[in-house]
């Protein structure tokens, strides 16, 4: 493939309702999106990088400069062969894997629309259905709490992962327990714990959840192996897994039960392929994390999930829940039982709506 031009976009979209965790509340999401042309032809992929270094080392402005002025022109020194070669071209960069991701992940829907092919077979997907769970915030009240996980419910999402930090964790757990004792529940901390909190996150073991994600620092794995000692509930890492090697790293040390894999934090495709690798080889399953993503994110998620130990519900959930209108069309939709079916067109399966894309952009570079 040669890669004709290159075109940045950065777009502002308003949440529907705003998301806590323990990071703080996100009202509205500033989305850097990356479009590749070749013979005619585009792909898309999405910098899932928040305004502020807070999830981790990379932010909106500092992904754009990289992509402007480091990723774009090593992309475009000589053709592609493959998608699947450009983790490794672009490997002298030291972290920023989201941003690495963005490119990389675009280019691999380009070459799966050259083929003819949907994105999610093209990566080795095989699994036809997917499911679908929910991450719901940190909330004003218990009671908000309460009824928003009623109405995900009802709405037919088959896990519901609550957030928690410090003074929000084990009442309200054991409140939407009561209420909800069937439900297939986890919760996520964003790494609000310390591993001297165990005694209190031993106390989650009495609520049977799936999980409990990232209880401890974003960068750690030798403490999470002490907590998962001293747990019968599964610990799940997000953060802490950035590569294979860690996967790896994680399962040897008894890190972990369960891996979250973010298509942006390991770095794109190639990457997630190696890490899903490892865990299938490990019988440790994975699930897809979600990052308030729009609907070219999503559909890049949705491809990721149908790779075989994809076996746990994911944080892929219906466009209209995040958003009153998408970027693509058709938006993503869920089914009454909580599944969503991989599309049979080529790439993503979805289009840019580029009239509606066009009237939120705030700022844009062409690198021909």
């Amino acid at each position: 493939m040669n890669i004709d031009r290159i075109t940045l976009r950065e777009i502002r979209m308003t949440l529907k309702h705003p998301f806590e965790t323990s990071f703080g509340v996100t009202h509205a999401r500033r989305v850097l999106l990356v479009e590749v042309e070749s013979g005619g032809v585009s792909g898309w992929g999405e910098a899932t990088v928040k305004t502020r270094p807070l999830y981790n080392e990379e932010f909106v402005d500092a992904s754009w400069a990289l992509l402007r002025d480091v990723l774009g022109p090593k992309l475009r020194e000589e053709p592609v062969n493959a998608a699947s070669e450009l983790a490794d071209r672009f490997a002298f960069i030291r972290g920023h894997r989201m941003t690495r991701a963005a490119l990389e992940t675009a280019v691999w829907d380009l070459e799966a629309r050259l083929r003819g092919e949907p994105l999610w077979q093209h990566i080795g997907g095989s699994r036809e259905i997917i499911d679908c769970g929910v991450s719901i915030g940190i909330q004003e009240s218990v009671e908000k709490l309460l009824e928003k996980i009623k109405t995900e419910l009802d709405a037919g999402y088959q896990r519901i992962k609550i957030k928690i930090k410090p003074g929000w964790d084990v009442d309200v757990v054991a409140k939407v327990r009561e209420r909800f004792p069937d439900i297939l529940l986890s919760v996520d901390a964003n790494s609000a714990y310390r591993l001297s909190d165990a005694p209190l996150l031993k106390r989650l073991d009495d609520y049977n959840l799936l999980m409990i994600e990232q209880p401890l620092a974003d960068d750690d794995i030798i403490d999470h192996a002490k907590l998962q000692a001293m747990l019968e509930t599964r610990l799940c890492l997000d953060e802490s897994i950035r590569s294979a090697r860690h996967a790896e790293q994680a399962i040897e040390a008894g890190a972990c039960r369960i891996i979250n894999i973010k298509l942006g934090r390991v770095g794109g495709f190639s990457e997630a392929i190696l890490v899903h690798n490892v865990a299938r080889a490990h019988q440790v399953p994975v699930w897809c994390g979600g990052m308030l993503e729009s609907g070219i994110g999503r559909a890049h998620n949705i491809a990721m999930s149908t790779l075989a130990n994809f076996s746990l519900p994911g944080d892929v959930s219906a466009s209209q829940r995040y958003w009153n209108r998408d970027i693509i069309t058709p938006e993503v939709t869920v089914s009454a039982s909580g599944t969503i079916t991989p599309p049979s067109s080529p790439g993503l399966g979805f289009e840019v709506d580029r009239d509606y894309l066009e009237s939120l952009v705030t700022r844009r570079e062409v690198l021909e």
